[in-house]
């Protein structure tokens, strides 16, 4: 009897041994877990700061791009406004064959001169921008032909 319980008691302790190595060995694997798992937020965190540094990047030259594009967009439309009353009230004709020819209507010679060439060319132009076709520089044909003026366009 004594055998029987010493038996007993002995495969008891030998079960809790190995319930206890189990679990031992469940933790290990758990912590290791949560360490692999600390390690990838670690690199994750890292990364989101790189992106939010990048980001500050992009905006700051975003807004000197933006700047930069208002400063133009000023300087363009006070070129235009001077062009504009440069043409729109009393144009030189050589003003008006400038634009024509800048506009892709070829007015012949820039002399100075209004010729067959250029009234034609004045002609197709109105034509083109849907004005009274005279062949003479009315003030809707100026304005037109005053965004020309200082950029070739066709």
């Amino acid at each position: 009897m004594f055998r029987k319980a010493f038996v007993a008691s002995f495969l008891v302790a030998f079960a809790v041994s190995l319930t206890g190595c189990a679990s031992m060995s469940t933790v290990k694997q758990k912590d290791s877990e949560i360490q692999g798992l600390k390690n990838q937020v670690s690199v994750l965190e890292s990364q989101v700061q790189s992106k939010d540094q990048e980001i500050g990047s992009l905006k700051d030259t975003l807004n000197a791009k933006q700047a930069e594009q208002e400063k133009l967009g000023a300087a363009s439309s006070k070129v235009g406004e001077e062009n504009s009353k440069k043409i729109g009230s009393r144009p030189s004709i050589k003003d008006i064959q400038t634009a024509l020819a800048n506009a892709g209507f070829e007015p012949g010679k820039i002399d100075g001169h209004m010729g067959k060439q250029t009234r034609e060319a004045l002609k197709a132009f109105q034509r083109a921008h849907n004005l009274k076709v005279t062949g003479k520089a009315d003030k809707k044909t100026r304005v037109l032909l005053s965004e020309y003026l200082n950029q070739k366009i066709k």
